[in-house]
């Protein structure tokens, strides 16, 4: 197994001379680094941000762009939907757990509306309509959409109301957030080097967080931050190293980042003592389309369902790879196929159809018999408008009926990228755990107490989540955090 570098603390005292210095160091410019940023800077600190690619950005501005919203803001009053924080926070806790962290998750949910007014301040823009559809992502301008509210069991806890903010514009949207956040922040004040990877935490004689070394071009460069540090680097999906000790599951299987998130800042902090949390746990996407699982059904290896496929699309991907036998299949009759609108197939189409559920066990090499039992007992109940195993929503419910076709989440989603020679898990993912912190962003050590001078936000923090994840909730957390560790470490004495 290949080492880790070194990520030892450097004494303040064996530094002859800071390069560059400032009030407040953000290291790392995606949507946390960013928010904490300018947040900082509008507190008056002078803030300088240090970013290892050569551009702002990083997996924020490759995301989807969702924004975990809610509580009764504009956009939801204007499709006809009351909210509330309570409402709000009874469905996260719940779709985030178990294990959620509640002490986060509060706040989060009683400032969601602010935030969401924050994000309009810096001039992110969302059309008030709503798409009303199951999807990972709309490829329409729609900016709201539902993210699991509206399915069992979670419509039997919290009054089912969609939060998915989306801005203004047509798929992907994690881009124009960066662009607007970046330009606030820069617009605040806070100055930007790139090109520059932290390599380690500069530490005073007393504990205190005073700076960090850091490479640029292969020249050691030096920073003192007189009030405080502020790590935004990101999780550790791209370390194949911290996935085998704390993230396995996410082993051989896709990445969902820019490719520098390395650990890095996580690693430097807990060379100092501080603490992480849920190292274990990880985001999970499948390569299948939620217009087809919701239309037909997901089976494992042996040809059972063992979900709702109506589920936000995250957490039908949890269920499979964590727990399920593959590989999966998305199985659906012509006229399921059909019934979805061509710009919602994203290009896929089936590969493997058969007139009789024999035949497509046979070629799936699953079970004689057992594509045949669940398609049969789905049936009889789907008749009834019901599903008494996993609840599916009655208005997905229907018999299926040959012709059969099952689409292989292996292939991908754009025709092609599935060819023998680069086929894939069918799944990718990031991890969510990350160093332990307070509300405002202060890293804590082991015995609990917060390390002065350091803060972080984003996935290099252990944030809102427990075992469970929704879309817009990395964006969501980390720019509500963010922004508090910067006016935390901007008002430090």
């Amino acid at each position: 197994m290949r080492s880790l570098p070194s990520v030892e603390p450097v004494k303040a005292s064996s530094v002859a001379r800071f390069d560059h210095e400032c009030e407040v160091l953000v290291v790392g410019f995606g949507c946390a680094g960013a928010s904490a940023a300018f947040e900082a800077a509008a507190a008056g600190a002078d803030v300088l941000v240090l970013e290892r690619a050569s551009g702002p950005g990083g997996s924020s501005a490759l995301s989807g762009g969702e924004l975990y919203l809610g509580g009764g803001t504009s956009v939801q009053k204007a499709c006809g939907f009351e909210d509330d924080a309570d409402n709000m926070f009874a469905y996260l806790a719940a779709a985030l757990g178990p294990h959620a962290d509640e002490e986060k998750l509060r706040p989060y949910c009683d400032g969601s509306v602010e935030h969401f007014e924050w994000f309009l301040a810096r001039g992110i823009t969302f059309n008030e309509s709503l798409f009303d559809a199951p999807s990972w992502m709309p490829l329409t301008a729609d900016g709201l959409m539902w993210l699991g509210e509206n399915v069992w069991p979670y419509n039997t806890i919290a009054r089912p109301v969609p939060r998915g903010h989306r801005p203004a514009t047509e798929g992907f949207g994690g881009w124009l957030i960066m662009e607007k956040l970046v330009e606030a922040a820069k617009g605040a004040g806070a100055a930007c080097h790139t090109d520059t990877v932290a390599t380690a935490l500069v530490v005073g004689d007393e504990g205190r967080v005073v700076g960090v070394t850091a490479r640029r071009y292969g020249e050691t460069v030096t920073y003192r931050a007189r009030k405080g540090v502020v790590l935004t680097t990101g999780g550790f999906v791209d370390s194949e190293e911290m996935l085998r000790q704390h993230a396995p599951v996410l082993l051989g299987h896709g990445k969902v980042s820019a490719g520098l998130d390395d650990g890095g800042g996580i690693r430097m902090a807990a060379a100092l003592g501080a603490a992480t949390r849920h190292m274990a746990e990880a985001e999970i996407a499948l390569t299948a389309l939620p217009a087809m699982v919701t239309r037909g059904m997901l089976v494992n290896g042996l040809g059972q369902r063992f979900v709702n496929e109506d589920v936000y699309p995250g957490l039908f991907s949890v269920a499979a790879v964590r727990h399920q036998p593959g590989p999966y299949w998305v199985i659906i009759d012509e006229e399921g196929y059909e019934d979805i609108p061509e710009r919602d197939r994203w290009g896929v189409r089936p590969e493997i159809v058969a007139e009789t559920l024999a035949e497509l066990e046979e070629t799936l090499g699953m079970p004689a018999g057992a594509l045949e039992t669940t398609i049969g007992v789905y049936n009889r109940h789907a008749e009834r408008g019901e599903d008494p195993y996993f609840h599916k929503d009655a208005k997905w419910l229907r018999p299926l009926r040959a012709p059969f076709a099952a689409i292989d989440p292996r292939l991908g989603f754009v025709p092609g990228d599935g060819d023998a020679a680069v086929r894939g898990t069918g799944a990718a993912g990031f991890t969510l755990g990350g160093l332990r912190t307070t509300v405002d962003g202060a890293v804590l050590d082991q015995s609990g107490r917060p390390i002065p001078g350091l803060y972080a936000a984003g996935r290099a923090s252990s944030g809102i989540h427990g075992e469970g994840y929704i879309s817009g909730t990395s964006l969501g957390d980390g720019t509500f955090f963010g922004r508090r560790a910067g006016r935390a470490a901007a008002g430090e004495a």
